[in-house]
């Protein structure tokens, strides 16, 4: 038996996400699984790094697979992207150690948002930024993420209740703009169900004035979902890095 790592990128405009799901066959991994059987003959389960919500977009996912013998990666590769649809492509295939797991072996992972804030929506980046039509104080911002940098428990800062531990370590929070276009990266060891796009939420929220930098921390110290910013949509996010040792 070979694992195979899988680097794929995706426009998730028009999926459920990335998870394979009984009610729905329009889901990455079951596309991806899907051609896989078409490729080999034989169904392979492909484990992803984790999950992206419907309409969340990732332009380095990375996903693990084993297969019962060698392949030509190259081949494997165009041979995958043939039964692809467009907004579907496998990047790379790459033979590593048996044991290698896509997400039990993640160490890091890196996300972005990106904010449209113009008067009207771009007609060409619509379906990838969030439209956010404010005039941001990027200082603020700033001064907020430095307070939600750390290891914390983000209990706050995720929708999922049953969680079995909040506690995550976030290295870096860069907020960069330029013109009508912001974009907010998240370096940090893991991410909890919707925390990247709460932790958005409330930074747009302290950038428009609606909240204080400091208030950032309220949702970290009381654990309470209700003192951390608003739910910014799926489509301004992106998966950009999966970390491994």
């Amino acid at each position: 038996m070979r694992t195979y790592k899988l680097t794929i990128s995706y426009d998730g405009t028009r999926y459920q996400g990335w998870q394979r799901q009984g009610n729905t066959e329009n889901t990455i991994q079951g596309i991806l699984e899907d051609a896989v059987l078409k490729v080999t003959g034989y169904r392979a389960e492909v484990n992803g790094s984790g999950r992206t919500d419907a309409g969340v977009h990732a332009r380095g996912q990375t996903a693990s697979i084993v297969l019962p013998g060698k392949i030509g990666e190259d081949d494997f590769t165009a041979k995958i992207n043939d039964r692809l649809p467009p907004d579907i492509r496998l990047l790379q295939t790459e033979l590593v150690k048996n044991g290698f797991h896509a997400r039990k072996s993640a160490v890091g992972k890196v996300y972005e948002y990106c904010i449209d804030t113009g008067e009207k929506p771009d007609v060409f980046t619509r379906r990838f930024c969030y439209h956010f039509p404010h005039v941001l104080d990027l200082d603020a911002m700033r001064k907020a993420a430095g307070y939600l940098t750390g290891t914390h428990e983000y209990a706050g800062y995720t929708d999922k209740k049953d969680e079995k531990s909040t506690q995550r370590t976030i290295y870096d929070i860069m907020i960069s703009g330029q013109g009508r276009r912001v974009v907010i990266e998240y370096d940090g060891t893991g991410f909890l169900y919707h925390m990247v796009r709460i932790l958005t939420g409330t930074l747009l929220e302290v950038g428009s004035g609606q909240r204080k930098p400091e208030e950032a921390a309220e949702a970290l110290r009381t654990k309470d979902r209700l003192q951390a910013g608003f739910l910014a949509p799926a489509r301004g996010l992106f998966l950009r890095e999966v970390r491994y040792q």
